[in-house]
Parts: structure tokens; sequence; C-alpha cells
């Protein structure tokens, strides 16, 4: 097991500390392991790592992450030592934000942000690695003291953020970062737990066995549930009092406990022991740069590491690490707001670990009376007492630690008394709480809980209640059958704790965006910095000031996730502007997403158009995302140039798309942003009209193979047809033949019977198919049994076939009413529930039209429904003649009764002639008497044919 780790330790020195320690640890090998062996090993190789970071001339403080003991240590040692310089186990890269923690209410998490790649592989995009802070941790009062003590250095001494992915890539495992050595598990489903995203975390002080084994023994035995309990009962608890020897030399002891018994994971200990070797290279190269000495400096890291044995350990260790340059990857670096159960999550720490910590931390305080650091000017930071003890004074000379270990491991467990003020104070919070939530509980429960936290104590050999069995009796007790409302007991319990507290990052440690976007938004009067949904109305026709906060706020809605600026009313779309407009904004609860918006520019406008641009782009881009971005360069940027260069992107990628799925967006996007020029523009810009000449021909071509494609749905060749007939027009006028769409309608040949109908409307349009003609053949359809069961897919062509040709509508609700009418109710009503399942599922948008038409048609009241005839059934059997081809043009009666307006016409011409006698004949027979020419030309031609 400890075969993986390099270098070997030395032997013990004549005369050490821990001599009568090694000789009780090998007299108990000896009885418990029937002699001595592998066992004298381990207990004789945890003292030898003790003694030789015990007896190293740089002082080594071992840490726990987000352990109170180590915070409360932390601070009584840098009252009693005083140090010049602290080395920290962090990323080197982010010492510049540590100074803009004061502007902070933590817990927040300093972040390294790369949002472009370079020597990465480009799905790891976008990197992010995040290291959270807490009051209740040794890192920041190790910060707190260097950042506000004068003549106080504090160097960052572990692997830059660029190394950590680095690192992580030489691994065997080809899941990107997130199965990194500190990745996390899955992203946590809450909101406030899923304030890191998908970063990836480091800590300072990972101590948690990573021998599967001696972690569910010691779960076991000491009768917990998870390894949070067990840290807080037999670590956090005993060294809460401990003094300084004491807790370094357990917390040594530990480390190398859970090192010597690491499972062999060469990757794993290969990155742990390579940060080893660059950290103490980082302080070797700062001693020799500044010349301090190591006597007055503190070096402050994991107890995992704080035992390291390699080569490189110690100051006077081997000089033969060679630290890797980073690669050409940019790295953006800010604070985000984290939170109790953000930081829970990451590590995978039991849910409501770190608010009790911060609890027992806060006690731990109220005990020892140590004053703790905090930066000044700390937001939300509790002001310190006007009555302290004072700090002891700095001893005048440093006294060879002595052997605390044979003590603390010999003695017995101090049992804590039973707080019964405390326990029943709980116990009545609790009952109230769970009745504001809607839990029937009484004074009876309250007491239930009080006695039952006694006996869970007792039955775990513990003498005072934790906060852990006082959650597990109310939840035994109070609990029933269900949840009554959004919150359970255990959840109640973490609040009543000290609740998850959720950090915030103050305005002057915000990047420049961020401020900008808070300064634009000031007109609105709202706290914006603070979490939770702030309502805005904006009156846009009163105060037109407010227009700029408008712009925000949509742009905002464009880069940010859903919930940061959601509009209530009002909107905004190519050629329409909004009144009034109603916003819910949350900008405080989603600050992370907006400091991390702050990465990518300066400005929201400039980092929206790198975004559309970065879309428009991409080696996947559609044309519909490239359209889309266009209305987006129009809507939020109002920029032609670049409308313009986006919209030659569509123009390219439409050339060279081969499938029809976006056909439909693409109709869309183009009818709404040709409308929008039409009507604001005296021209239409170029690349528009490119798009639709080359667009037109691209839709012919693809066709046929569209109608036979059983993947392009009935709704995509719909589209095409709708891009064709409704785009012919200008398409004609811009040099476009329409015999090529005449000549890939008859290319078409379908076998599915939607497609079939469609390609009825579609020859309807073009005119080779006559209306009598389309009636004639879904009359056929009615007919025939065995098409029948197939009829409402015909219909769901016929109700797609309105968006290219919406004259048809009357046809289509001719088709459905005769099915009603001639059907038998053995084959309609099974066949209605198909119906309306494929006109709600396929045509759900073109349903309106059939509606509308079949109100037109049919009588507006009941009582005119029995002597109502359809329309369709009053159609003699031969063709109607037209009115006026009978008796000469139509209108030649009304104009000649009305002579006066065609002299007017004649006089303002300047015309000079008389009224001609009306026709007898039809109006082309005078014509043809009047030029014989051609009529013998044509004769002649017919019979030499």
């Amino acid at each position: 097991m400890s075969g993986a780790q390099t270098g070997a330790p030395p032997s013990a020195a004549p005369g050490s500390t821990f001599e009568a320690l090694r000789g009780q640890l090998h007299r108990a090998a000896t009885a418990f392991a029937d002699g001595p062996g592998a066992l004298e090993g381990l207990l004789l190789g945890m003292v030898d790592d003790v003694d030789r970071a015990v007896r190293e001339p740089l002082e080594i403080f071992p840490v726990c992450h987000h352990s109170p003991a180590s915070a409360v240590a932390m601070a009584r040692r840098l009252r009693e030592k005083r140090p010049t310089v602290v080395y920290l186990e962090l990323c080197e890269d982010m010492a510049p934000l540590l100074t803009e923690l004061r502007n902070c209410r933590l817990p927040v998490a300093v972040q390294a942000f790369a949002s472009e790649v370079r020597d990465f592989p480009a799905e790891w995009s976008p990197l992010s690695v995040v290291a959270p802070i807490t009051e209740a941790s040794a890192e920041y009062q190790a910060i707190a003291y260097a950042l506000d003590t004068p003549g106080v250095e504090l160097v960052l001494v572990d692997r830059s953020s660029d190394h950590v992915f680095q690192w992580d890539r030489r691994g065997d495992d080809p899941g990107g970062p997130a199965a990194g050595p500190q990745g996390a598990a899955a992203p946590p489903a809450g909101e406030e737990a899923a304030l890191h995203g998908e970063a990836v975390g480091v800590e300072i002080g990972d101590l948690r066995p990573r021998f599967a084994e001696l972690e569910e023994h010691l779960l076991h035995h000491g009768r917990v549930r998870h390894w949070s309990e067990w840290w807080h009962q037999y670590v956090e608890l005993p060294l809460g009092d401990g003094d300084h020897d004491t807790y370094r030399q357990v917390m040594l002891l530990i480390g190398s406990l859970f090192r010597r018994l690491a499972p062999g994971d060469p990757r794993r200990m290969r990155v742990d022991e390579d940060r080893e070797r660059y950290m103490w290279t980082r302080i070797r190269e700062h001693l020799s740069a500044t010349g301090t000495d190591p006597a007055d400096c503190l070096y402050v890291c994991g107890a995992f590491h704080a035992v390291s044995r390699v080569a490189e350990f110690g100051v006077a260790g081997a000089d033969t690490y060679e630290i890797g340059p980073r690669t050409a990857t940019t790295w953006q670096h800010g604070l985000i707001p984290s939170s109790h159960a953000a930081i829970e999550a990451q590590f995978g720490l039991a849910p409501g670990s770190v608010s009790i910590a911060a609890t027992t931390w806060a006690k731990n305080l109220r005990r020892t009376r140590v004053e703790p650091y905090r930066l000044a000017g700390q937001a939300g930071a509790a002001k310190p007492r006007a009555k302290r003890a004072p700090a002891p004074p700095a001893p005048p000379a440093e006294k060879p630690a002595e052997d605390r270990l044979s003590g603390f491991l010999r003695q017995p467990p101090v049992l804590d008394h039973l707080d019964e003020a405390e326990l029943l104070g709980w116990s009545v919070d609790i009952v109230r709480a769970a009745r504001r939530n809607g839990y029937l509980a009484s004074t009876a429960d309250a007491i239930a809980v009080f006695e039952t936290s006694i006996l869970l104590a007792g039955m775990r050999d513990r003498a005072r209640p934790t906060p852990y069995d006082f959650q597990d009796a109310a939840i035994t007790c109070i609990e029933k059958d269900a949840v009554p409302g959004r919150r359970d007991v255990r959840r109640l319990v973490e609040i009543m704790m000290g609740g998850d507290r959720i950090g915030q990052v103050g305005y002057d440690a915000l990047p420049p965006l961020a401020r900008d976007v808070h300064d634009r938004l000031a007109p609105l009067g709202l706290p914006l910095e603070k979490r939770g949904v702030r309502r805005a109305l904006l009156d846009l026709a009163s105060r037109p000031e407010l227009a700029a906060c408008s712009d925000v706020l949509w742009m905002l809605r464009r880069l940010m996730p859903h919930g940061a600026a959601r509009p209530i009313m009002g909107e905004r779309r190519l050629g329409g502007t909004s009144i009034q407009e109603s916003w819910d904004v949350a900008l405080g609860t989603h600050q992370r997403a907006l400091i991390e918006l702050g990465y990518e520019g300066v400005s929201i406008e400039q980092v929206l158009e790198q975004r559309l641009r970065r879309a428009a782009w991409d080696a996947q881009a559609r044309t519909a995302t490239v359209l889309a971005a266009v209305e987006d360069a129009v809507l939020h940027l109002r920029s032609r140039r670049l409308a313009d260069e986006l919209g030659t992107r569509a123009l390219e990628v439409l050339s060279a798309e081969r499938s029809v799925d976006g056909a439909p967006e693409v109709l869309r996007r183009v009818r709404g942003l040709l409308a929008y020029y039409r009507t604001g523009e005296p021209v239409l810009p170029p690349w528009i009209e490119s798009f639709v000449r080359t667009g037109y021909a691209h839709y012919c071509t693809q066709l046929p193979t569209a109608f036979a494609d059983e993947d392009a749905t009935v709704g995509q060749v719909a589209a095409m047809l709708g891009f064709l007939f409704s785009m012919e027009s200008l398409a004609l006028s811009l040099g476009c033949d329409r015999a090529q769409l005449e000549l890939a309608v008859a290319q078409c040949h379908p076998r599915d019977p939607s497609k079939t109908a469609l390609l009825w409307a579609a020859q309807v349009q073009l005119g080779t198919l006559s209306r009598q003609e389309l009636r004639e053949r879904c009359d056929a359809l009615l007919a025939d049994p065995m098409v029948v069961p197939a009829y409402p897919r015909y219909l769901s062509g016929f109700v797609h076939a309105l968006e290219p040709v919406p004259a048809l509508a009357d046809v289509v609700v001719e088709a459905v009413s005769n099915a009603f009418a001639r059907l038998p109710d053995p084959v309609l009503l099974p066949w209605l529930p198909g119906l309306i399942t494929t006109l709600r599922s396929t045509a759900a948008e073109l349903a309106p039209l059939l509606i509308r038409e079949a109100g037109r048609i049919f009588p507006g009241r009941l009582a005119a429904l029995d002597a109502w005839v359809p329309p369709w059934r009053e159609r003699p059997g031969t063709a109607p003649v037209a009115p006026g081809r009978a008796g000469g043009p139509r209108g030649s009666a009304l104009l000649r009764a009305h002579r006066a307006t065609g002299d007017a016409v004649a006089e303002l011409l300047s015309w000079e002639g008389a009224w001609e006698p009306a026709l007898r004949e039809p109006p082309g027979a005078a014509l043809v008497a009047r030029h014989p020419v051609t009529a013998t030309a044509l004769e002649a031609l017919l019979s030499g044919g």
C-alpha cells in the first residue's frame, strides 16, 4: 500500500523526542500481532513521519479543510509565533485575488476560469477551478493574518490552475477534468448546491481515508453514519481544547496513517507527490531569493502532505524537481459566491456538516477565548467584542517539541457532560420550526426529541448528544409518513444549526462587466446585489431613459441562465417595441454566472458579439443557428455591420447543407428578416437577396430527395415548399427560373400519405392539378375502405400544406367535413382520436387557420345548421360560366350607365374619342376579324404539322 510512495523515511535520530512512544508501540505490536512484523513497521513508520515533520526547521502546520479545530489552532499559533512569511497550500496564480476577500461576505470561492482552451482537449472547455473559503477554516485565518499584519508576506506555493488540468490529462482516464484528483462526483441538484457549477474543486487539507475498508471500520466501530460525523466526534471535539503541540502531532499522525494505508492508485499518488515536490521547490526558491530564516516562517498545508516522504521534502531537500511551463491557455481569475451546501456537494461531505462546523467554530471561540483574525472591512463578519482576553506575548525562543502523542493516545476519552439547557433549547426550537412548516408537532414531541437524543447518544457511547444525534432524534419523533411542506425535518435541523450560509461577492471585487451591469441598471432603484427575485417595472413611454435598462435586461436574458432576467410583460421582436415592460430580476442569486460572464469581456455587448460569432462559425453550425445570430445582432446590438457579416456566413452554411432538418426554422426566420428589412430599409441587404436566390435553387434541388426520404418529416418538406412559394416572386425578380421548381415537383414520388397530400397541394399551387381534381381524389380516398385507416395522415399533409398554400384552407375544411359526413360510426369513432392526436402533434401551429376557415364556412347559429347546405354540394356538374362573359366584359354595363366618370378620365388624360356601341359578340371575335393574318398563319402551321 505504501509502495507507491517514493523516498524512504530517515532512521530515528538518537535521543529523538518519540523514543518512548516507539518502545510502547513495539510492545503493543508484539502483543497484538503475535510478534513484530508488518504492524510494527506501520506503527513505527507513522512515528517516524511525525518525528521527521516536527524536526523540520520550517514549521509545518497540518490542517484539515473546513475544520473548526484547525482554525482555532491556527489563530492561536499565529498569535504565538508571529511568522513573517506564511506559505499556503493554494494555487499560486490565485494570489492577486485574496486582497478582494475583504469586499465579500463569506463563504466565497476563488476561481480560475478559461473559456477558450489551448493545448487541452476542446471538449474540456470551459475550464474552471474553484477554492472555497469559509471563516471557520485555517486558510482564512492565515490569509487574514498575512494581509492585515504589516511586514508579513503570504506566498501561495501549490501548483497553478493550468497545472491542475495538465496533470489530470496525464492520467489514464480520458474522462476529462471531472475525473481529476479532486473533481466533483456529480453535479448537485439544488440551486444553492450548484453555485460552483462544473468547476474542479481544490481544497487545503483533504483528509479522508483512501482505504475503503479502513473508513468502513472506523464508521462501524465509531457508531456513526458518515465520515463527517466521525471526524466531528473523534477529532474535532478532542482537539478543540488541545495545545499547539498536541494538535500538531495528532494531525500529523492521522495524515501518516491515511497516507500509509492508501491503496495503490499510482495516478493519484503521483499527482500528490508532484504537488509536494512543487510546493517544496517553490518554498526553497522563495527562501533563497529573500534570505528569510525558515524559523520565521510557517508552512500551512494538508496533514496528508505534511508527512510527505518525497526526496524534495524540507528546506534541505533535493533540488531535483523541475517545474514544467504552463500552456498557452489564457486564465481569468475572480471571486464567485459559495455556500455550505455547495462545499458539501463539491467535496462529498455529509449534508449540513459545514453548517455544523461553523456552529462548532463559534462555540470553540467562546470556550477558548481565542481571538480570530478577520480582514479589516470584511462584509458580514461579526464585530469583535470590546472585552477580549489579551493575546499572549510571543515567546522569546521556540522550545523543542515535546512528546504529546504518548499521553494523548493513553488517556481515556474525555466525556463531555450533558448540557441540558442547550439540548432543551434545540428541542423547543425544532418543534417550533416544524409547526411553522406544517408538521403537527407539540410539546410532547419536544420532550420526546430531548429524551431520544440522550438515548441515542448513550447507545453510541457518548455522554453528550451531538448535533447528528439530535438530528436523528428529531427525524424519528417528528417526521411521520409524509412531508407536509417543502422542507423535511433533516433540513429544518440544518437550518436551525446555522443554515446554509450563502456568500456574496462585493461590488468592488466584481469584474468590470458585472460592475458595468449594476451601474447601467441603477436607474431601476432595486437592490440587485441581494439574493432573491426583484420585480422591475419599466414605463418606457413616460420614462424614455429606462430604454437603456431594457436593452441591458434583454441582453442578460440572452446571455445568462434562465431566471436571472425573466420578462413578465413586454417583448422584443423585429420591428416591434414595447411601451411597458415588467421583469423578474435575480442577479444576486445568479451572481456566479454574471461574474463568469465578466471573464469573456468588459461589456455585455462585447460578450454577446463574441458568442454570436462563435456560434456562427462553429463547425457544427446550421443555417437556422446563424440566422438566429443575425436576428440577435439586429435586436440586441442594432449592428448592421455584424448582421451583414453573419448573414453572409448563413449563405455559406446553407450552400454546404445536405439535409432539411432546419427548414421550418429557416423559413420562419427568413420571413421575419425580410419583413423587417422591407418595412425599415429602403433596399434589401445584398446578403438576403443572395440568400433567397441561393435558397430557391438549394431547396429545388433537395425537394425530390426530401419527399422520398423517410427521415424527413412532413413539416420539414412543407417548410421547404413554403420557402419556395413565398419567396418565389422575389427569387424570380433576382434571376431564378420557375421551371426549376416545376421540374423538381414533377420528379417527386412520395410513398408516405401525408407527403402525397402535400405534393397534391404543391401541384395545385403550380397549376398542374385543378382544385376539382383534388376534390375528386379526396372523394376516392374516402370511398376506398383500404385507405380509410390512413386518411388522417392525408389530412395531416393537407393541414401542413396550409403553410405553403394557405388558399387551400377551404378544401381542407371540405375534406374533414366529408370524412365526418360519409364515414360510418364504426369507422369514424375509432379514427377520431387518431385525427385529433395527429393534428395536435404535427400541425398545432396551423390549426388556427383551419378553424378560422371553418368558422367562415359553417353557420354561426345552431338553428341554421339543419337547413344549411355545404357550399361544395351546391356546385353544378359542369364548370360555372363566369359572370359577364356572355354579355361582354365585366363592368361594361355599369360603365356605360355612368359615362361621366369615363369622360372625366378621358379629359384628364387628354383623350379625344367617342363611345363605341355595345358589343353583340365576344370581344375576341372583333380582334380576330381585324387581324386575320394571325389566324391564317396558325391554320397553316397546324395543317402542315
